[in-house]
C-alpha cells in the first residue's frame, strides 16, 4: 500500500511538471516567441565547494591522475622494499599505504558524486529544454502542413474559377461563331 502511494505521487509530480512544461509552450506559441528564449541554460555561480568537487571529479576520472597514482604507488613500494629494507617506517604488508589508499577513496567517493549529481541537474534541465523545442518543432510543422494543405485548397479554387470563366468565354465564343455562320 506503501509503495502505491508514492508511485501515484510520483506519478502525480510528474504530471504537474509536464503540465508546467505545456503551460509555457502554449504561452510561447500564443505570443509567438521561441522557447529557447523562455528556457535558457543558466550555469549558476558554483560555490567554492562545487567547484572543487568538479575539479576533483575531472582529476580522479582521467589517465593523468591513474598513471602519476601508479608511478607514486611503485616508487612507494620500492622505497619501502629496496631502499629501506631494514629501516622502512611502512614494511611488507603496506598498511600505511593500505590506510592512505583507503582515506582517498573514502574523500574522493563522494566529492565525485557530488559533482555527478550537479552535472544530472544541469543535464535534466538541457533535456527539459530539448523536449520543449522538439515539441515546439513538432507543432509549427504541423501548422506549416495545414498553411500549405490551406494554400492548395485555394489554389484549386482559383484554378477551379479560372476554369470556369474559360469555359463561360468558350461558350460566348461557340455561340458568336455559329451567329456569324448562320449569317
Amino acid at each position: 500500500m506503501r509503495n502505491k502511494k508514492y508511485v501515484l505521487d510520483l506519478l502525480k509530480s510528474e504530471n504537474d511538471q509536464l503540465q508546467k512544461i505545456h503551460g509555457i509552450i502554449e504561452k510561447a506559441i500564443t505570443e509567438e516567441t521561441l522557447i529557447t528564449t523562455t528556457i535558457q541554460e543558466t550555469d549558476e555561480a558554483r560555490s567554492y565547494g562545487e567547484k572543487l568537487s568538479d575539479k576533483v571529479a575531472e582529476l580522479g576520472g582521467s589517465w593523468k591522475f591513474i598513471i602519476i597514482f601508479g608511478v607514486l604507488l611503485m616508487i612507494w613500494i620500492f622505497y619501502n622494499t629496496e631502499i629501506m629494507r631494514n629501516k622502512s617506517f611502512d614494511p611488507y604488508p603496506y598498511i600505511l599505504l593500505n590506510l592512505i589508499l583507503s582515506c582517498i577513496a573514502a574523500i574522493q567517493a563522494p566529492i565525485i558524486m557530488m559533482s555527478q549529481n550537479r552535472k544530472e541537474v544541469k543535464d535534466r534541465k538541457r533535456s527539459i529544454n530539448d523536449y520543449m523545442i522538439n515539441l515546439k518543432s513538432e507543432i509549427e510543422i504541423r501548422n506549416l502542413h495545414e498553411k500549405v494543405d490551406l494554400s492548395i485548397i485555394d489554389q484549386y479554387k482559383h484554378l477551379c474559377d479560372i476554369q470556369q470563366k474559360q469555359l463561360e468565354l468558350l461558350e460566348e465564343v461557340n455561340k458568336k461563331l455559329r451567329l456569324m455562320t448562320k449569317l
